[in-house]
């Protein structure tokens, strides 16, 4: 006899933990199928960890360059063994907090994989680890996993151990002493980073002809900048044909190129976790393995949801989490919708970059006619003072016609945080002249998108 819930969310990650803890929170009976650890990609192998890294880098970093701002120390360290504990204990104490909110709000967590059987007049069966549940909302929140390249020598050495993933790099006992990274997206360029303060020789082969996809050009060159200057090596507009054992091989238009490798990281890309769940014995729609949804998260089956990297859209936790509320508010017939536009996005080297909205290439694609205002962060006294030479810029896109802010990109100490700001402009519509009314505080570096309005 299957146990009766009003949702069943199969997936523990930012989209399926967050629409039972609302769900739930709603007064909604809800269980969640999880056949790992509550927390999904990113608490457990992704934003988080990679955030302890890259900041255990950057105070390694501060301290080792400390003279400039009268700050002098001898015998600085950084321990890769400290930096894993400190890791791991992060990401036990989130979990823990996780777990709490489905107790909070009365969620049944079933620790198993998950296989829909298909629906009856009470709704969707889904069964899983010798349970049986059946709800008349089902939300398919299962992610998403690494995309492997079919590369010669790729299967070879992921089951040696030279290869591996974003999962296994963030577990590595020990710093390697070459790094090859196969990509230049957020995760590689991330990892690029640490792995090079702490020491290794990084090389990073991406087949386009820029890092960082679809950041500006310019916002790009700046941070590849930085990273080559603490010892990374790119390889641009290269195709990786042959992986083996202390190498990887590539092809450019300049020829054949070698990069000298202990350890290959691939980073190019996550495909969505859509197979062996059974959508097809209901009919749900899919493309490419990407869960088709619409402005409400519902799939083509009424009563089905989809929400996070499942359904191929924006693979970013925070989009998760926005989907996930949409697709609850719907099924609580609260007004509600998703939209892409102003979704941040963030890498958290250092300097860091994010951009909002459009870009100048996004923008020019679109056939948008738009009016670029840029200045450097120079033009902020507290970015003066707390970056030695710092080259950071901030770019912000105003929309001719209508004058309102449509995207702002931005590389520099705390870009993370201060996206914040240029996301809420871009979001609401606000034009310059409003935009402009808007009072920063003084001094912050992010008062420098302001500026930029007055240029």
């Amino acid at each position: 006899m299957a146990d009766k819930y009003d949702l069943i969310v199969i997936g523990g990650g930012p989209a399926g933990y967050l629409a039972a803890e609302r769900a739930g929170g709603a007064g909604l009976s809800v269980a969640v199928f999880e056949m790992r650890t509550l927390g999904g990609v990113c608490l457990n192998e992704g934003c988080i960890p990679t955030k302890t890294f890259l900041n255990s880098a950057k105070i390694y970093t501060h301290a080792l360059h400390g003279e400039a701002f009268g700050v002098r120390a001898a015998g600085i360290t950084l321990d890769h063994a400290a930096v894993l504990r400190r890791k791991a204990e992060v990401v036990k104490t989130l979990v823990v907090g996780v777990e709490y909110k489905m107790k909070e709000n009365k969620v049944t967590v079933i620790r198993s994989e998950a296989e829909i059987v298909g629906r009856t007049n009470g709704g969707f069966v889904v069964r899983g680890g010798g349970y049986e549940a059946v709800a008349g909302k089902l939300l398919i929140a299962t992610g998403s996993k690494p995309v492997t390249p079919p590369i010669p020598g790729v299967m070879d050495g992921l089951s040696a151990g030279y290869v591996c993933t974003s999962r296994e790099i963030l577990d590595i006992g020990y710093v390697p002493e070459s790094l090859v990274i196969v990509g230049g997206g957020i995760v590689g360029l991330e990892m690029a980073d640490y792995f090079s303060v702490a020491g290794a020789k990084v090389t990073v082969v991406e087949m386009a002809d820029k890092i960082a996809g679809p950041f500006d050009r310019e916002i790009s060159r700046i941070l590849q900048r930085n990273l080559e200057a603490k010892g990374v090596v790119f390889i641009l507009g290269a195709k990786v044909t042959g992986i083996s054992q202390g190498a990887v091989v590539a092809e450019s238009v300049g020829g054949s190129v070698s990069a000298p490798g202990d350890i290959v990281l691939l980073s190019i890309g996550r495909r969505p976790a859509s197979e062996g769940l059974g959508l097809e014995r209901i009919s749900v729609l899919t493309e490419n393995g990407a869960v088709v949804t619409g402005r409400h998260m519902q799939t083509s089956v009424p009563g089905v949801y989809a929400a996070g990297d499942v359904n191929g859209k924006v693979m970013l936790a925070h989009t998760a989490y926005r989907e996930a509320e949409v697709a609850v508010n719907h099924m609580l017939g609260i007004p509600d919708e998703m939209r892409y536009d102003a979704i941040p996005s963030v890498i958290y080297t250092q300097p860091e970059a994010a951009y909002v909205g459009e870009t100048d290439e996004s923008a020019a694609t679109k056939g948008l006619r738009f009016i670029v205002k840029k200045l450097p962060l120079t033009y902020s006294g507290r970015y003066v003072a707390e970056n030695e030479k710092g080259d950071g810029v901030c770019k912000t896109l105003i929309d001719e016609g209508s004058g309102r802010i449509i995207g702002v990109s931005i590389v520099g100490g705390n870009a993370s945080e201060i996206i914040l700001s240029a996301g809420a402009i871009v979001s609401l519509g606000i034009p310059v002249e409003s935009a402009r009314r808007i009072v920063f505080p003084h001094p912050t570096v992010g008062e420098i998108i302001r500026e930029t309005l007055f240029m």
